[in-house]
């Protein structure tokens, strides 16, 4: 480990030291509560303040599976104000010199069941508690897992767009190219196109996801397959909806900016009765780029409905749909090792002849029922995606650098999902032991048609040169089917049952441990040679944590999970005889970390890790027709996350983060030692934002990367760089914002990320936007 990370490592400690020592001197006495509905059912992930009559800052806590929560109070008044989505908001005077004489039950009205009530808090950055690390309602500070969540109100801040402007901030993760029609990851050394889920379910096919329907963003670190089934080797992206609420939400924003960006986004919400409620968003783009004659225009809209048919049974329907255009863009070549030294904007091959069009339907309907100490949860997701692109790409320039090799070609995919999720929560005691036990089970069918051609030009050659310096060419091309091209239906159906349990053996020892039995069967016919192949595989994948609370507002835990991925890949479209034989992927996690809430709202989040992944090919030394699966990679490494209100004021989001990313064993893709492409050494990042007036607030970020590879095969270096991003916030009415995004502010030149080596693609210059939002 770096001397760096180790600084900062001893600075955690440091600062959780002071946390334990300032807890001691200032602590007279615990407040334990619960927090009920009008059921006397427990109400978890509830966030509790407790706000002092006098001075000293706020705590906060969030209550657990049991709808309980401790705070530590000094010998003054407080107010305990409670909020739960859904509810009414709650508040009651305690006496923190007498908090054993304080109420120590809290009972919150359903908002659905009672008069509306406008409730005016300030958002913020930070989340309390998550649902999809554990499948239930837990803490963050008490999952045994680094997660980092990425809220609307950050969003909104940074003007973010895409899953690659959220995953700039999070420590550990880096957007991959994707040949610049899909969103890609790179987490923990692990690259997927298809670790993304919507509410936790799978929403797996290649497609850029928009977020002007989210309510947050949760990025999980690790395996996780006890929750999420196959894949997520490196960790997963859950996208979580905004959902009808029973109360009005009016809020519109336009956008502008450098390189004719265009946006409209709309949050129109309204009670229907006292049972039911409608929410609905939209959004339209219509926006160019630096690059040369590359644009994009999408549209989308996602009406949700909130049922409540008692006061112990929600039910919530949702649909969404996403249409998708822009021009394929696959980057810029290399030369010598580096990115080639052409301006930014030079696009290779016809813009005119490259397109990406995805066109999304995905329609879910949840269900929720609570009966006493049992929670039953039913989600159903259909998803309909088609998706069709056409690029030219890049290839190697000539040692002379006078003129670089082009190809082309076109791909079809269409798929069709459908998921089933069941998951029941129940909470027991064994003494004073006390559990929350979940069991569940999913089924997945997904039905896959892929078709390729290959672009000949001239209808001759699949190959050509184009001057080095102007590589835009308008050279006529046929597309027909080459010898290799695909031409494949699949068929995959996965079925999956889990059980879990979190035990609190004390107030100060926690431990989770699962395990997930998951039975993946995929048929792979060839509609080229009417060949039929099946590869059947069992699946166990278990998880263990344990999480030691030494005060309350800390948490260290240790864990082990883990993940298989078959050996179709994430996208299940390499089947072959060879790979027909070959067990799944193998991705095993050991994690120790620390957490800790401050009393100003902070949260701050340590994990080293390592993330063994093994059964990966390689060839025969002995017979190099022959496949083997000895080859392993082994990510090891440091995460640093800071979230939340440093002051009342003072909000920041980002971390730090170290990875050393390597082939441990040879691979069929490189040799032992090789360091795993797009995985940078160092990778920093800081936003913060500042209150200066009720009506002015700015903000400052910096994002950090150290050098990285472009491939696997080490010989094409991204470089390093530093950006910085500044924006400016103007309240000009209680229901008026205006913004400035100043995106690289010094203009920084730099290579953001990769798909070979040859398929690099610059980041933006320095871009101006302003945003307007209307909200009443």
């Amino acid at each position: 480990m770096p001397r760096s990370s180790v600084a900062v490592l001893l600075a955690v400690f440091a600062l959780l030291q002071a946390s334990i020592t300032h807890a001691a001197a200032q602590t007279t006495g615990e407040f334990h509560a619960q927090v009920l509905d009008s059921t006397r059912a427990p109400i978890a992930g509830a966030r509790v303040t407790a706000t002092p009559s006098g001075q000293g800052a706020p705590l906060s806590g969030v209550t657990d599976a049991r709808g309980e929560f401790r705070l530590s109070l000094a010998p003054q008044a407080y107010t305990i104000t409670i909020e739960s989505d859904g509810f009414l908001l709650a508040s009651h005077p305690v006496d923190g010199a007498r908090p054993g004489d304080a109420p120590r039950q809290f009972v919150l009205q359903v908002a659905g069941f009672a008069e509306t009530v406008n409730v005016d808090a300030a958002g913020g950055y930070k989340v309390p508690a998550i649902t999809s690390a554990t499948r239930t309602s837990t803490p963050l500070r008490d999952v045994p897992q680094s997660v980092t969540v990425v809220r609307p109100e950050l969003m909104r801040d940074q003007m973010m767009m895409s899953v690659a402007d959220v995953v700039r901030y999070v420590p550990g993760i880096t957007a991959h190219q994707g040949e610049n029609n899909r969103d890609d990851v790179v987490i923990r050394g692990n690259r997927s196109s298809a670790d993304f889920f919507l509410n936790g379910v799978r929403d797996d096919v290649q497609y850029y996801r928009d977020l002007y329907n989210l309510d947050r963003v949760e990025a999980l670190k690790g395996p996780n397959a006890l929750v999420f089934g196959r894949g997520n080797g490196g960790g997963a992206i859950n996208r979580v909806v905004k959902e009808a609420v029973f109360m009005p939400v009016r809020a519109f924003t336009l956008q502008a900016g450098g390189y004719g960006n265009r946006r409209f986004t709309g949050d129109l919400g309204q009670p229907i009765g006292n049972a039911a409620a409608f929410r609905a968003n939209v959004m339209v783009e219509n926006s160019d780029s630096f690059r040369s004659e590359v644009g994009l225009e999408r549209y989308a809209f996602n009406p949700t409905v909130t049922v409540m048919a008692s006061k112990q049974t929600t039910l919530t329907f949702s649909y969404e749909h996403l249409r998708d255009e822009r021009v394929a863009d696959r980057g810029i070549t290399s030369y010598q090792g580096l990115p080639a030294d052409v301006p930014v904007e030079t696009f290779y091959g016809n813009q005119r002849d490259s397109d990406v069009d995805s066109r999304v339907n995905i329609g879910a309907v949840n269900l929720e029922h609570r009966a006493g100490r049992a929670t039953f949860r039913n989600r159903t997701l259909i998803g309909d995606y088609d998706r069709f692109y056409q690029n030219f790409v890049p290839g190697a320039a000539s040692a002379d650098r006078s003129l670089v090799a082009l190809t082309v070609y076109n791909n079809a995919t269409q798929r069709d999902n459908v998921f089933n999720q069941t998951d029941v929560v129940y909470l027991a005691s064994t003494g004073a032991i006390r559990h929350t036990a979940l069991v569940g089970a999913d089924f997945g069918h997904q039905v896959t048609d892929n078709f390729r051609n290959t672009g000949f030009f001239n209808n001759v050659s699949t190959s050509i040169q184009a001057p080095f310096d102007h590589p835009t060419i308008s050279t006529p091309v046929t597309f027909r089917q080459s010898a290799t091209d695909a031409d494949n239906h699949l068929v995959a159906n996965v079925a999956g049952a889990f059980v879990q349990d979190q035990i609190d053996l004390s107030q100060h020892v926690q431990v989770i441990v699962g395990g997930r039995f998951d039975r993946f069967d995929l048929t792979y016919h060839n509609n080229r040679t009417a060949e039929t192949l099946n590869r059947v595989d069992d699946l166990f994948s278990p998880r263990a944590g344990v999480v030691y609370k030494p005060i309350e507002p800390v948490s260290v835990y240790g864990s082990y999970s883990v993940s298989y991925l078959p050996s179709s890949g994430d996208q299940f479209s390499s089947l072959t005889v060879i790979t027909e034989q070959v067990k799944p992927e193998r991705f095993n996690n050991y994690e120790v970390g620390v957490k800790w809430d401050s009393p100003a709202g902070l949260s701050l989040t340590t994990a080293v890790y390592r993330l063994d992944r093994t059964n990966t090919r390689s060839t025969d030394l002995n017979d190099p027709t022959r496949i083997v699966q000895t080859g392993t990679q082994q990510t090891n490494g440091y995460e640093l996350g800071l979230n939340g209100r440093v002051m009342r004021a003072w909000q920041i989001a980002g971390g730090y983060a170290y990875q050393n990313a390597e082939v441990t064993s040879a691979t069929t893709a490189a040799r032992a030692g090789a360091q795993v492409g797009q995985v940078p050494h160092h990778t920093l990042s800081l936003w913060n934002n500042y209150q200066f007036h009720p009506r002015l607030s700015g903000a400052f970020g910096i994002v950090h990367r150290s050098d990285m590879f472009a491939a696997i095969d080490n010989t094409v270096t991204l470089p390093g760089y530093t950006r910085a991003d500044a924006a400016a916030y103007f309240q000009l009415s209680e229901s008026l914002r205006f913004q400035a995004n100043v995106e690289n502010l010094t203009d920084t030149r730099y290579y953001a990320n990769a798909d070979s080596n040859t398929n690099i693609s610059p980041g933006f210059p320095r871009t101006l936007r302003v945003g307007l939002t209307a909200s009443f």
